[in-house]
């Protein structure tokens, strides 16, 4: 049954972005095809061949192993703070020495701002450095070319796609930032769309950190993930605004990024201060908007119970109203 609702929400979501589209005669149907059929291929290598199942787990394994080394990092500088909890024990008054009992802890309460927030600086700073080795390049050039080949879609936005499952939608663009300013619409679409569809590598050893927990396999999912999402944002993106001009980038690009940074130490620095900027903004983001929401939650509720529902909410009120797209993912 899950299987089936799953190729229910594919049609379904395809039929949305078609009734979005601004020219349904020119929609690229190679795209589209090529684009899903990417999708599963790489899905089947994943699931069904013992040598996607062997990579799978390498890189959920070495996801984790670099999470262990961001936790020494931050261990450094906050201490026993980046756990959720920590031993505690009962001593003599005065400097008597602390005899731990097994089994009682401490709640520390900050874990997300001393673990999780950490994550995202040391990932932009390894992202800075293998960028500045090129090794980076030679991942994001492989992806570009296999999509490139196979869906025929310009050299930019495809760069720019292959580059969004590393990077975030703010750093992916200057990878052909040359040729920004003469892109067409239809190629500034997919640029967005794939922005959207994929997350940074900061970010997503952040949701890692958060539920590997839970889910001791996470990371190698949400790396699939993002990975299947590069074809996807580009076939939704062609769909509902489909290439009725000639790219610049139609044959293929040679773009070499610029040295941003004189050395590997200064890479490595200068991706820190990058990461330490998005960790604020993503903590500031949080605390403001879930203030908010707690805010908003408390009038809606309040008048919610003059209609004899006080435990109305924002997200009950939208779970209502997207429910049907849920179901559809």
């Amino acid at each position: 049954m899950d299987r089936l609702r799953s190729l229910l929400g594919l049609l379904l979501l395809g039929l949305l972005a078609w009734v979005l589209s601004t020219d349904r005669r020119n929609i690229p149907w190679r795209v589209v095809l090529w684009g899903l059929g990417l999708q599963f291929l790489f899905a089947l290598f994943i699931l069904k061949t013992p040598m996607g199942a062997m990579a799978f787990a390498w890189l959920n394994t070495l996801v984790v192993a670099l999470l262990g080394f961001t936790v020494e990092g931050a261990r450094f500088i906050f201490g026993d703070l980046v756990f959720n909890n920590v031993p505690v024990g009962e001593g003599e008054p005065g400097n008597a020495p602390m005899e731990e009992t097994p089994g009682m802890v401490a709640q520390t309460g900050a874990f997300f701002a001393f673990n999780v927030l950490p994550t995202i600086i040391f990932f932009s700073s390894l992202m800075s450095l293998l960028y500045h080795l090129g090794i980076m390049q030679v991942l994001v050039k492989g992806v570009a070319w296999v999509m490139q080949r196979t869906m025929r879609t310009s050299g930019a936005e495809t760069l720019s796609a292959a580059g969004n499952i590393f990077v975030g939608q703010t750093e992916a663009p200057l990878l052909v930032k040359p040729y920004v300013a003469r892109m067409t619409n239809s190629e500034l679409m997919a640029i967005m769309t794939g922005g959207f569809a994929t997350v940074a590598g900061g970010v997503l050893a952040a949701f890692v950190g958060m539920l590997v927990m839970y889910f001791p396999d996470i990371a190698g999912h949400l790396i699939a993930a993002s990975v299947m999402s590069a074809p996807a944002a580009l076939v939704v993106a062609k769909i509902m605004v489909p290439e009725t001009e000639t790219p610049e980038t139609a044959e293929g690009i040679r773009v070499e990024p610029e040295k941003r940074h004189v050395n590997s130490i200064d890479a490595a620095a200068g991706g820190a201060a990058e990461g330490l900027h998005l960790a604020l903004n993503v903590g500031a983001m949080l605390l403001a908007f879930i203030a908010l929401i707690a805010m908003l939650n408390a009038g809606i509720g309040w008048a919610g119970g003059f209609v004899g529902l006080p435990q109305l909410s924002l997200e009950l009120m939208l779970g209502w109203a997207l429910a049907p797209l849920a179901f559809m993912m």
